[in-house]
């Protein structure tokens, strides 16, 4: 279904929830004088909820940092936040709710391309920009001229991937197998971009592989795998699988290594797959090891509040929200129009996740970190630049 179908159905099954036409783009923000409303939706439940809940807690110290420095134009910011379960059908009702009825002024979200690519419409058409912390297919920004990211894009983690497999020392893999999830816009999205990517650099695919997210079973598909006798076996695929694969993958005798994309990025990582996963690498936003003072200084905030290293959703939560802030105090108003000519002229602007600088695409030019499972952490490896 395409996502303006899924947008107009979740318009017309939202209607106990909300009520009159879409806005101009120029929601209020709150009935409180002293308050700005923003949104954010995600996967706070369902199979990849430490996605939605690193994010949220990203964002929420985000705000509170913007409200003790006094907040925008001495308005206090007000979060809300739904949670879609991680479920298409429930995004459409959510992102409604936001627009139409808290008339937020601008939108947070989602994580999962397939999410956000469901989500994106309905604020196009309503006129409110809408910031994906960390969405990385290609199509979300494609939707419409308020829709922006702060992360990279599947071309761009495509090529990183390629780069480290075919480059790295110790690796120099001449021969790949895919396994990816036909069911995720994500993980076909970066399967297809990787593929071009090591096939430019020389490299070749010895064996191509779908299977369905929450399968249990991927013995077929390894062991078509295996019989290609790959150099090392890249897994496009969201953490909840990756595990599972990898410790299958180790039953049957594969014991070159896994890696993969920012999908993989969550603590679960390790509990789900344990030492089947150590030795196995994946592209990120950032590494928690990076000495740069702003990452170190986000890191003590967010362990002092949450008794953990963030992840890179939270780092990208917490730049979607701080990047979102800075273009609201530029902006001649916080008009959707307004607010979206303020974000799409964002340079240089200082993340956790790197240097970010918006494009004519309204995606985010910065580079990507290369990270190996330790002794069932993530550790630093390398940097690979745009």
């Amino acid at each position: 279904m395409s996502p303006k179908i899924i947008a107009t159905c979740a318009l017309l099954t939202s209607v106990a929830l909300v009520s009159g036409c879409p806005s101009s783009g120029n929601n209020s923000g709150s009935t409180n004088a002293n308050e700005i409303l923003i949104g954010h939706y995600g996967s706070m439940t369902g199979s990849e909820a430490t996605f939605g809940q690193s994010t949220d807690n990203g964002i929420k110290l985000a705000v509170e940092e913007i409200n003790a420095a006094g907040g925008i134009n001495g308005k206090q910011i007000k979060l809300i936040t739904y949670d879609d379960k991680g479920d298409t059908k429930e995004v459409g009702a959510a992102v409604t709710r936001l627009v139409a009825n808290d008339h937020v002024v601008a939108v947070l979200g989602e994580v999962a391309s397939n999410l956000s690519l469901a989500g994106a419409p309905v604020c196009q058409e309503h006129g409110v920009p809408m910031v994906s912390p960390s969405s990385t297919n290609p199509q979300v920004t494609k939707i419409g001229d308020k829709i922006f990211r702060v992360c990279f894009i599947d071309p761009f983690q495509g090529y990183v991937c390629a780069k480290f497999a075919r480059e790295q020392e110790g690796l120099k893999a001449d021969k790949v197998a895919i396994l990816y999830d036909q069911t995720q816009a994500y993980s076909k999205g970066l399967a297809e971009e990787f593929e071009k990517a090591f096939e430019s650099l020389g490299g070749t695919i010895c064996e191509n592989q779908a299977y369905s997210r929450g399968d249990q079973d991927f013995t077929a598909q390894l062991t078509a795998i295996r019989s290609s006798n790959p150099d090392m076996v890249f897994v496009p695929g969201y953490y909840t699988d990756v595990g599972n694969i990898a410790l299958q993958a180790r039953k049957l005798g594969i014991d070159v290594p896994l890696f993969g994309g920012d999908g993989w990025d969550s603590s679960q990582l390790y509990e789900i797959g344990g030492e089947a996963v150590n030795g196995c690498y994946y592209s990120n936003h950032y590494s928690h090891e990076d000495p740069n003072p702003r990452v170190q200084d986000f890191i003590t905030k967010y362990k002092e509040k949450h008794g953990a290293i963030p992840d890179g959703l939270a780092a990208l939560g917490y730049d979607a929200a701080m990047l979102l802030f800075e273009a609201m105090q530029r902006a001649s108003s916080l008009g959707g129009d307004d607010l979206a000519a303020a974000i799409s002229q964002t340079e240089n602007f200082d993340g956790v996740t790197g240097n970010i600088s918006i494009d004519g695409q309204r995606n985010a030019v910065k580079p990507a970190v290369i990270l190996e499972m330790k002794d069932g952490r993530p550790t630093y490896l390398t940097t690979i630049e745009p």
